[in-house]
This record gives structure tokens, sequence and C-alpha cells, in this order.
């Protein structure tokens, strides 16, 4: 399915996730305290565009060190999360323990979960950075469709591509990067998304990039059923500098303004059900 040097580029960034980890989990971003104190990590578009998972089966892709899975957990899902950082996955559970929650881990690359996970779920979930990581959207697409049980659905919520031409360190918006870019990029930077506090070593890292029609016509190609499709002014960081921050992991354009999307988020069914 992946090529070698594909497994390679993921390999390294795999190493970057082990790093980050620990410095994630004691942000003030993560705010593992109040999650542990009993906070929801959701964001209430995904809360309310999922809708209610109380005695259903979750299974969610990419992750990270699963704030947002045991988020899922506390509202009555059934649920599984799955990351390739062994680091991700050892804090998953220990968080998991110390919560007192019912949550399963599995620690593997997304392309090889098929060999390792063989049943179906109600809701298949990803959220908020996870499709830069993957060099095979048509892939992605499959093995995500292949977990969804008839009467079931994938669900994402994710940084808009279009927003990502635009340079994330200036003071308006200014074209920066090609949107029709095909191919994989490769960073070196210092520092991590949580905040400026928050200093990994440098490190090295490849992205991939996708247009949002690509990332639809996988799923319909998987054989999904698309549901909607909505495009949103607004997201849960602090993504340009410019940006003001609206409310609890909402931040927007000042003024009210909607000069471009920022998020998309979809919903897709199982075609057979």
């Amino acid at each position: 399915m992946l090529n070698q040097d594909d497994r390679e580029k993921m390999d390294i960034n795999r190493r970057y996730w082990e790093d980050v980890v620990a410095v994630h989990a004691g942000s003030r971003f993560y705010d593992v305290p109040g999650f542990i104190a009993g906070e929801n990590r959701l964001d209430e578009l995904e809360r309310g565009e999922v809708g209610d998972v109380n005695g259903k089966s979750l299974l969610h892709l990419q992750c990270h060190f699963g704030l947002d899975t045991l988020s899922w957990a506390r509202l009555g899902a059934r649920v599984t999360g799955v990351d390739y950082s062994r680091e991700a996955v050892e804090t998953a559970r220990s968080l998991t323990r110390e919560c007192g929650l019912d949550a399963r881990f599995i620690q593997c690359n997304l392309y090889d979960l098929p060999g390792q996970l063989d049943e179906q779920f109600d809701v298949v979930f990803t959220s908020y950075g996870v499709l830069s990581w993957l060099p095979d959207i048509r892939a992605w697409a499959r093995i995500a469709a292949s977990y969804v049980k008839p009467g079931g659905f994938f669900y994402i919520a994710e940084f808009h591509p279009f927003a990502y031409v635009f340079n994330d360190e200036a003071d308006h918006l200014e074209y920066r990067y090609l949107y029709f870019n095909t191919q994989p990029t490769r960073w070196e930077m210092a520092g991590t998304y949580t905040g400026a506090e928050d200093k990994p070593e440098q490190h090295e890292d490849w992205e991939w990039a996708y247009r949002l029609g690509d990332v639809v016509t996988a799923l319909i190609d998987a054989g999904l059923r698309l549901e909607f499709l909505h495009e949103h002014p607004f997201t849960v960081y602090e993504q340009f500098p410019f940006l003001v921050k609206t409310g609890h992991m909402r931040w927007g354009f000042p003024g009210g303004t909607q000069l471009i999307p920022l998020m998309f988020s979809l919903k897709a069914g199982n075609a057979l059900g």
C-alpha cells in the first residue's frame, strides 16, 4: 500500500510525535489537569454534528494521546483510539486509568491497521491536523470506510486546505504557498502549535497537501455516501497571529468578518446502510 519512501517519511514524523507528546501533555493548550477534573475536550462543532454517541461504538483514527477519544467515552461511547506513536498511546492508557474510564488504544501505523483490527463501528471519527500526515489519501479513505458499519458514518473536522496557502506568521492574509501542490514538503522547525512557551527541540517532518476535492472524492470512491460538507470561518487554535479568541477553543477574524474558510467538517454514511 505504501512504498518504502513514504514509510520512511512517516517514521521520521512518528519520531517527532514521540518527542512532542510530553510537551503537549504538559501544555496549557491541552490542560490535562482540567480534563482529569472532568472537562470535555471536544469542541461544540463536532459534538453537535456527530450527535449523541451514548451506547455507540466509536473508532478514533490518529487520536494523539487520547483526550478527544476519552471525551467521547465520557459521553457514553465505547471507544477505540489509534495512533502510531507509542508514547502517545501509553499516555492515553495512563489517562484512561487515572480518569476511571473504559477505552481501548492501539499503537499502529494507520495504513497497517487492517492487520490489527477487524471489526466495524457506529462512528469512525478523526479531527484537526490529521490529513497532512498521510501520504496516501485514497488508501486512508478506503481504510476509514472499511470500519464504518452499515447504518454508521464517518466524520471529520479538519483545517481547510485553502487556509494553508497563507503565511501563518504574517499580520494579515498573505499568500505564500501553492494550493495545488502535489508533492510532500520537508520542514525543519522548532516549537509546536500548543504555544510559544512550548519548545521541543528542532525537528524535521514531512507533510502532504490535499485539496478539499481530493478528500471528498476519495471518501466517495471508498463507498461512503456524503451527508454534508460544511465550511467554517473559525478554527480551534490561533492559526494566524491576527485571529481573535471568540470562545473556548475558538478563534475567528477580528470584528466577526468571514474572509476565508478556516475549517471544514464532513459526514458520510455507509452506502450499504
